[in-house]
């Protein structure tokens, strides 16, 4: 089973994730910040993949802690979720529209961290998340699932939109990466492993 439970806790928030990478979309989610939790929902649904998180953060701060931890725990998630990568296809890929908006993401489950992102926000929050917080959960996500993560926006206006869209692109990606390829033998790596 390429699935994953991960349980985090510190002074500033206390998080599970229960991840499931052959589910078929459902999703439970809770991190007391409605536009995040949309998002969440968002990569579940989108990417097919069975998802609980349960989140108990320091909000009375600001969202920091709470987002970035959920990245940390999430990314985790996903590199216990893939194991060895043996048969994954590695890269993903997609593009998704969301009425003006145009993202694309693409993903590479090699082993090594990388996070690159020219999506930009005109406002500062989404209800009650902080746009600022958007490279931040990335980039926790990319560094714990040991993955490259780019983000291009083609074009965008509405926040809201341009969020969603990337986070649908990031699924469809993720999809992509960890489908699993008969043509694989082993792993897919000239060096023998990921």
């Amino acid at each position: 089973m390429r699935r994953a439970e991960i349980r985090r806790a510190t002074k500033e928030t206390e998080i599970t994730v229960v991840l499931d990478l052959d589910g078929s979309g459902k999703y439970d989610i809770d991190t007391g910040i409605g536009f995040f939790d949309h998002m969440l929902t968002a990569f579940a649904r989108h990417g097919f993949f069975d998802l609980t998180v349960k989140v108990k953060g320091d909000l009375y701060v600001d969202t920091h802690h709470t987002v970035e931890d959920t990245g940390i725990v999430l990314g985790q998630a996903i590199n216990e979720a893939v194991g060895g990568k043996e048969g994954i296809c590695r890269y993903g890929s997609a593009t998704v529209p969301m009425d003006e908006s145009l993202v694309m993401s693409a993903v590479d489950l090699c082993g090594r961290a990388a996070y690159e992102s020219d999506i930009s926000f005109s406002r500062e929050k989404i209800g009650e998340f902080e746009t600022e917080m958007f490279d931040e959960f990335f980039k926790a996500l990319s560094q714990n699932a040991a993955m490259n993560l780019h983000f291009v926006e083609f074009r965008g206006e509405n926040c809201h939109h341009i969020a969603e869209a990337a986070f649908k692109a990031f699924a469809r990606a993720m999809r992509e990466a960890v489908r699993i390829d008969p043509a694989v033998s082993g792993v897919l790596s000239t060096k023998g492993s990921l």
